[in-house]
């Protein structure tokens, strides 16, 4: 089992004595990892349980100016690009239920072009989510809000302190800035343990009240993702090598969040080579399902909710009965034996259950990353810069930002000063 207190360095070596496959890649030289690409994806992987114990214990000491940020917010919007508007998702129906008001998770690209797409109840705080604070989107969506909309309240969750969007708005009394660990400002393209503890960090704002709770629910999650990585990667290495050419994952609520940041990192991680998408499982039936072939890998986030595990179940043993895909992978905490056929795949997840679904989307991506990480070598990419012609960036490239007359003086380019 994963211990919170041990250091990365003999984290790393446990995981190697238990994960062969690991031990092999670690075991080459420093300049091999890095010509083969793998050298900063791996240990991003790999540092997550350990990482998020660190970000708990600074969001947790921030949490009074969280509540004083947080006193009478009727709105909360929850804005980020790519992967960072998925972190978005994966909790907003957590701190809907746990803070009682409205939470809208909404792409930076949406309020960018559709600003009236906030919700009207003020007050609202708007949190910027970020992993280099550095792309064109949000930078340009923050600094729309402060000038269109004055009476809106701002926090910037980013992993890069010395980003655009950390440092353009530092001062601004109306901004509220908190930059996690450096070590969380991942160098490989995909972004890997920037999401989670991004997930993270978000989560303290479901324990406002109770700061001493929400640290022990993440050392719980780390210990459930540690034993993962310590038990279940060499099993998710061989699936990544079978011959699929399609993956669908898939999750309900918060889960489904988590699916669509795994399918983003197949489809990144792969530079397409693997076509993957996230569905509901209720929504698979309407059309979706047609997507699911012989050489489709299923991978379901199974909730441990009563209700809602008896729907996914029913979708499952339907796809079974229709002979659908390649094999499934089941995500999850004491996954029944009659959901699985011959050749598929449990990854459990013990102590899951427990804390319950809301904060399980940051275990559910583990097991994507993993997939992708090693898809990505059987591909022969380089799972750090996997995009050979370049088409996709670590930090999305500049380009002009429109806005409407009078604002912010019109049109400009998105590296030009706002």
């Amino acid at each position: 089992m994963f211990s919170t207190t041990v250091s990365s360095s003999d984290w790393l070596r446990e995981v190697c004595e238990r994960q062969p496959e690991v031990a092999r890649l670690l075991a080459a030289p420093v300049e091999e990892q890095q010509r083969r690409g793998y050298f900063h994806t791996l240990r991003e992987i790999l540092q997550q349980p350990s990482s998020w114990i660190h970000t708990a214990e600074q969001m947790a000491s921030v949490s009074p100016s969280l509540r004083a940020g947080m006193k009478d917010v009727r709105a909360l919007v929850l804005t980020g690009s790519g992967s960072s508007e998925y972190v978005g998702h994966c909790v907003r129906l957590a701190l809907q239920e746990r803070l009682g008001v409205s939470t809208l998770a909404i792409g930076g690209g949406v309020l960018l072009t559709n600003s009236w797409a906030l919700p009207r109840q003020r007050p609202a705080l708007v949190v910027s989510l970020a992993r280099s604070g550095d792309s064109p989107e949000s930078v340009g969506v923050l600094s729309l809000l402060l000038e269109t909309e004055p009476g809106l309240r701002h926090l910037v969750l980013t992993c890069n302190a010395k980003g655009k969007l950390a440092t353009r708005f530092r001062n601004d009394p109306r901004v509220h800035v908190i930059a996690l660990a450096d070590s969380t400002n991942d160098r490989s393209l995909v972004m890997t343990s920037s999401f989670t503890n991004l997930l993270i960090a978000l989560h303290c704002f479901a324990f406002l009240e109770a700061p001493e709770a929400y640290q022990s629910q993440c050392r719980k999650l780390s210990a459930i993702a540690g034993e993962l990585l310590m038990t279940g990667l060499a099993r998710l290495a061989e699936v990544s090598a079978l011959d699929f050419r399609r993956a669908i994952f898939l999750g309900t609520g918060v889960r489904f969040g988590a699916a669509r940041e795994a399918a983003l990192k197949m489809l990144e991680m792969t530079s397409g080579r693997v076509c993957a998408v996230a569905e509901t499982y209720l929504g698979l039936r309407h059309g979706p399902m047609s997507y699911v072939h012989k050489d489709t890998l299923i991978v379901c986030f199974l909730s441990s909710d009563k209700t809602l595990r008896a729907y996914e179940s029913d979708l499952i043993r339907e796809l079974d009965r229709k002979n659908l895909g390649m094999l499934k992978i089941i995500v999850g905490d004491d996954v029944p034996p009659d959901l699985l056929r011959d050749q598929d795949v449990v990854i459990s997840c013990p102590g899951l259950a427990e804390v319950g679904d809301s904060p399980a989307p940051v275990v559910d991506v583990v097991v994507g990353q993993v997939l992708g990480l090693f898809r990505c070598l059987r591909e022969g990419l380089r799972p750090d810069s996997p995009s050979e012609s370049g088409v996709i960036n670590r930090v999305v490239q500049s380009f002009k930002l429109h806005f409407p007359a009078g604002v912010l003086n019109g049109e400009r380019d998105s590296s030009g000063s706002s």
